[in-house]
């Protein structure tokens, strides 16, 4: 009689998308867990005024860059407006291999998304695109960054 070892014995046991990625970061049952201070640096905001075409021109390269950043998380862009849509992302050259496009839902605001996105840690920076923030709303998004080791930065769009 021949001992034929199992085909993963001796290598490292593969773990699940749950465990390699959400897992680690949840705090155990009991646990409070310890909430960074937030850091200024962990949120910024940037106003764009004048004709769209012209807005999203001067955004274009902003978002490329962030696309192609040395970090290989995410971009996450969360509700943005319909003139950044998904062929808009196209067609200026972004690296759409690293963005993530979020829609809020009814089930969920804009703001709890962007928290929630910020606090997984799975993306470098959230973008939002909120008219007007207040402290409370500016607080959890530098909260939940610096959470997650992220960035957050809220674009206003106006005319």
């Amino acid at each position: 009689m021949q001992y034929h070892p199992h085909p993963t014995a001796g290598k490292p046991p593969q773990l699940s998308l749950f465990d390699g990625l959400i897992a680690h970061r949840l705090t155990p049952f009991g646990e409070v867990p310890h909430a960074p201070q937030p850091a200024d640096d962990c949120l910024s905001e940037m106003t764009l005024t004048g004709s769209g075409d012209h807005c999203r021109q001067l955004l274009a390269p902003i978002l490329r860059d962030l696309s192609e950043a040395a970090d290989t998380r995410w971009l996450t862009v969360i509700a943005p407006p319909a003139s950044i849509s998904q062929s808009w992302l196209r067609e200026t050259g972004l690296n759409r291999d690293r963005i993530l496009l979020l829609q809020a839902r009814e089930s969920q605001t804009a703001l709890e998304l962007g928290c929630k996105a910020l606090v997984s840690g799975c993306s470098h920076t959230v973008i939002t695109w909120f008219p007007r923030l207040d402290k409370a709303s500016r607080l959890k998004l530098r909260v939940a960054a610096a959470q997650g080791n992220a960035q957050s930065l809220n674009i206003r769009l106006g005319s």
